[in-house]
């Protein structure tokens, strides 16, 4: 498997010292095609980013504000992520969704806000336990890409990272199939609104529980580009081994 991106969000985590594994993974080289990007709290980027030098490994942001500057205290913006050297932004993760009410149309307007500040947006979709259960779950997934991205993606600016909620901390993993299927699912999507080469062309990552004891099946899923990675991204160890895994 070659063309991967493994992003690693360390959510609420890290300090000074968790440079030390990003400084291993930089250490450990993974095979040409194989992009890694961490997205640590906003404190570390620009300490991050100076520490990996000339690494391949880039550097992103968790969140952003959808305008570039203002009185919008604790707030941080695109170009404030850019400058510090980040190359990604996340948005629209489930946890910004569930704890800051954060909706489809606010996610748009943060895209459109990376975008202007040259940031790729890794936008994050997916449902809940009840919408699965209910069978809901594409038409979710879809409403959820039409209403938070803006028309004018393609592949340089736009990675698409399906997270089913209820897999997210709890250790569950949907059913290969399920996964599968929804992955096949925002590719036609991506392929009907954007165009059939770039839609083929934007990486679709799978952000649900990915770990070094299931990273191999999931990889080897059509369509899955790649791995959203919470937890076993906070050691360089764990990652090192879901990378492992895909080569």
């Amino acid at each position: 498997m070659a063309n991967l991106l493994f992003a690693g969000n360390w959510k609420m985590n890290g300090i000074g010292k968790s440079l030390n594994e990003v400084a291993e993974l930089a250490a450990n080289e993974v095979k040409p095609g194989v992009k890694v990007l961490i997205c640590p709290p906003a404190t570390l980027i620009w300490r991050m980013a100076d520490a990996l030098g000339e690494s391949s490994i880039e550097v992103g942001g968790q969140n952003c504000h959808d305008k570039p500057s203002g009185a919008y205290t604790g707030e941080v913006s695109a170009q404030m992520l850019s400058d510090a050297g980040a190359t990604h932004v996340i948005l629209g993760h489930s946890e910004r969704r569930q704890y800051y009410g954060e909706s489809d149309s606010s996610v748009r307007e943060k895209v459109a806000a990376a975008w202007s500040a040259n940031l790729i947006a890794i936008v994050c979709i997916g449902e809940t336990e009840e919408q699965r259960l209910e069978g809901e779950t594409l038409a979710v997934v879809e409403s959820q890409m039409a209403r938070g991205i803006p028309d004018g993606a393609d592949s340089k600016n736009l990675v698409v990272a399906y997270e089913p909620v209820w897999a997210i901390g709890t250790g569950k993993t949907p059913a290969l199939a399920q996964v599968a299927e929804v992955h096949e699912f925002i590719r036609n999507y991506c392929k009907s609104r954007f165009g059939r080469m770039e839609g083929n062309c934007i990486k679709l990552l799978y952000g649900g529980s990915m770990k070094p004891s299931n990273s191999c099946e999931i990889l080897g899923i059509e369509n899955v580009d790649g791995g959203l990675i919470g937890g076993a991204s906070l050691k360089a160890s764990d990652l090192l081994a879901i990378i492992s895994s895909s080569q």
